[in-house]
């Protein structure tokens, strides 16, 4: 795939964009809790990047579908790279607070929720439609790669001072838009309608009008919703596994390894054939990941379910993400892609907060029990629902 010049430059442009923003928080988050010493400061970060994506979903699909993708995703990029720097004049300055950071990392959370559709989008402007399957495993192997790079990278230059962390991810920022503003992406047909309350609903509608994607969205909405025990890591680590944070952080890496591993596969190897049986059997696998980690007390064996985990995780989302590419129609592409993005990041914020509250009420084993469980509930219930996802074979029918 990164023969293809416009797709490498894509790829590129996701993985400096995606380890510049992991960096970002981690050196916020180190920052924030120097500066306050308050756990809450920590979460109300993840709230303020939240916010911004919920606020401007419906808007954010209108530009993905009526401007040039590639210089929509530059300029959040550069919007990105100028918030690195607020960041860095305010360190120096001595200026920084935790009101001005929770603006700046605002800002951020906005211009990633125009950047996400736009270059999710763009998948099918830069490659054939053979190639979406394999093309999404790439790019979800950026992710995956930026997820561990970027932290690592971040605390690493972060003890060299909170500026050097953000000087990098402002350049990084800047790179990342220029490798997606050089994009020869195909010419595709923009949304022309007028701009009307049902035209800014229209991704909505459209995805309740087609089942498989309604069905392929809600299941993983549910899925990760429920089974949601990365939250409660710390909490493993300490009191259950009996490691320290040197422990913690390979727990916490162990998903991603696991699912870099599988993307890395699916690149190399496409699915082409019973997507909709395999899809059923990764969120059941993501169940069972679940269950063997909320009751293991043996180390290397969290290790293995978390790296289980990561991996069916993989699965559907490049399911999901395929068909979302190949069954929209290209002046849709952008308004779905925003629903998408809401579906995800919806499932991952409130998943982390149903943990919580399920490990406070009624402790944390059970709660990650109940969860895994959940989970394996949840998939066998929507082989019921939803019939016809079940039945896919091919993406293409």
């Amino acid at each position: 795939m990164l023969g293809h010049p416009a797709f490498a430059f894509l790829w590129c442009s996701r993985v400096l964009a995606n380890v510049a923003f992991q960096m970002l928080g981690v050196a916020v988050g180190w920052q924030l809790y120097e500066l306050t010493g308050s756990a809450l400061d920590l979460g109300l970060v993840g709230l303020a990047q939240f916010v911004p994506m919920v606020l401007l979903t419906l808007i954010v699909g209108q530009v993905a579908d009526r401007y040039d993708r590639r210089l929509v995703a530059a300029t959040c990029q550069i919007v990105e790279a100028g918030a690195a720097a607020l960041l860095v004049v305010g360190t120096l300055g001595s200026w920084l607070s935790n009101t001005s950071i929770f603006a700046i990392v605002s800002l951020v959370g906005a211009a990633r929720a125009f950047e996400s559709p736009a270059t999710t989008a763009l998948v099918s402007d830069v490659v054939a439609r053979p190639l979406i399957a394999r093309a999404m495993a790439w790019l979800i192997s950026a992710n995956q790669t930026a997820q561990i790079v970027g932290p690592a990278l971040g605390g690493f230059l972060y003890a060299l001072g909170p500026a050097a962390a953000y000087i990098t991810a402002g350049a990084l920022f800047v790179l990342a838009g220029l490798c997606a503003a050089v994009i020869r992406a195909r010419r595709v047909a923009r949304a022309s309608e007028p701009l009307t309350l049902e035209s800014v609903f229209s991704g909505v509608v459209f995805i309740r009008s087609r089942r498989v994607l309604l069905g392929t969205m809600s299941l993983d909405l549910f899925a990760v919703l429920l089974g949601g025990a990365a939250a409660l890591l710390p909490i493993y680590a300490r009191d259950i596994l009996g490691t320290g944070p040197g422990g913690l952080g390979l727990l916490r890496s162990a998903p991603a390894v696991g699912a870099l591993a599988t993307s890395m596969f699916l690149a190399q190897h496409p699915l082409r054939r019973r997507i909709g049986p395999t899809l059923f059997r990764a969120v059941m696998a993501f169940g069972v990941a679940t269950v063997v980690f909320g009751v293991s007390t043996n180390f290397a064996l969290s290790l293995a379910a978390l790296c289980v985990l990561g991996a069916s995780d993989v699965v559907s989302v490049v399911i999901r993400a395929t068909l979302v590419q190949i069954r929209t129609p290209d002046t849709m592409r952008g308004r779905v892609s925003a629903v998408h993005s809401l579906f995800t990041g919806t499932s991952n914020q409130l998943g982390t907060f149903e943990s919580g509250l399920a490990a406070a009420l009624i402790g944390t084993v059970p709660a990650v029990l109940l969860g895994g469980i959940g989970t394996i509930a949840v998939a066998a219930l929507w082989m019921l629902l939803f019939p016809e996802l079940r039945r896919i074979h091919a993406f293409e029918e």
